[in-house]
């Protein structure tokens, strides 16, 4: 007795090696599939195991290709579904697609592997690549800096040259007492313009002051050397050097999830023109102050001047929470506070 058959779906057949098409239907027979015309002729034969079913992709034809070289295509994928599942062949890419509380967990495993990446993996990466760079990176990214606040943000000084001179010998005193030496270290001056009040340090050991900065001092020269000494802190702690690798890292991790994000990376890295955007963490911040109060006292000047800096923002500007026109010295009494409590822990041991 001949075998039933049932229809699976009705497509398109193209013989091996044409473009012609056929209407037909794809039949199951005894094990066997079978692609046949509207008027039932049998256009080829395979069994399940020997004929090449194509994966479903979105709503693609599917592709059922026999021994012979001939193509049955349907554009009814559920059939196909259908039938292949009920003999134990399941699509799992495609239930995966289906399936969207599983592409809920992709996303949370992608997004808590980002986060394990710049919480553990990118900070351990920025220690290996500060032990590893060489002198001329340093040189090269400070350089790069300069260039473009030179010609984008900075005046020449209109500092009197006398003023200029003592603050330069308070620094030379203190910068004798680090651990890279006065040699390590050169001091610019600069009319900060936009900029306002501030001083800064890039990775090489220039350092920056600007005019209104001192102005703001008034004759307290002693502060102005307590920051400065603030600035050697981060350059010999390397702050500059850190921050420029982990916005690097960052930017890779973002390019790795999101794809290219233009040249970023490399005006950062190469350029050095990214320091411009970069501000210290509270950690960073901290360990600078502390290293303001021993290189002062090294020195043999005053280790609180710092804090008269902090005073200064709080009665002068109304500086009395987290940040500060000078987005990389958060203003804050705490601070102060802290600065003082460090240099008197410091006299108690001297004595």
């Amino acid at each position: 007795m001949a075998s039933s058959s049932i229809e699976i779906a009705r497509g398109e057949w193209h013989p091996a090696g044409s473009s012609r098409s056929v209407p037909s239907r794809l039949l199951e027979e005894g094990g066997s599939l079978r692609a046949v015309d509207d008027a039932s002729t049998e256009l080829a034969r395979g069994t399940l195991a020997s004929v090449d079913i194509s994966d479903r992709v979105g709503a693609i034809p599917r592709r059922v290709e026999f021994a012979d070289g001939s193509l049955f295509e349907t554009p009814d994928n559920e059939a196909v579904d259908r039938f292949l599942k009920l003999n134990g062949r399941v699509n799992h890419i495609h239930e995966w697609e289906r399936f969207r509380p599983r592409l809920i967990a992709v996303v949370a495993a992608t997004v808590l592997c980002g986060v394990a990446i710049y919480r553990y993996a990118v900070p351990a990466l920025v220690e290996v690549a500060v032990l590893v760079t060489p002198p001329i990176v340093p040189e090269m990214m400070s350089k790069g800096t300069m260039e473009t606040m030179d010609q984008t943000l900075f005046d020449k000084t209109q500092l009197a040259i006398e003023r200029q001179e003592r603050i330069r010998d308070g620094f030379k005193a203190i910068a004798a007492r680090s651990g890279r030496g006065e040699a390590g270290y050169t001091l610019n001056f600069r009319k900060g313009g936009v900029v306002g009040p501030n001083a800064f340090a890039l990775p090489d050991g220039t350092l920056v002051v600007t005019d209104e900065l001192i102005e703001l001092a008034g004759d307290d020269t002693e502060m102005i050397v307590g920051v400065l000494a603030h600035e050697i802190g981060h350059v010999e702690l390397e702050h500059s050097l850190r921050q420029i690798y982990r916005a690097a890292g960052v930017a890779g991790l973002i390019m790795m999830i999101g794809g290219d994000i233009g040249s970023g990376v490399d005006d950062v890295l190469v350029q050095g023109a990214g320091l411009l955007s970069l501000s210290y963490s509270r950690g960073a911040e901290t360990a600078a102050d502390r290293h303001s109060v021993e290189l002062m006292q090294k020195a043999g000047r005053d280790p609180t001047a710092a804090a008269r800096f902090f005073d200064l923002l709080e009665k002068k500007l109304d500086d009395h929470g987290d940040t500060s026109i000078l987005s990389t010295h958060p203003g804050t009494p705490e601070r102060r506070k802290a600065i003082l409590d460090y240099a008197a822990e410091l006299r108690a041991k001297a004595q």
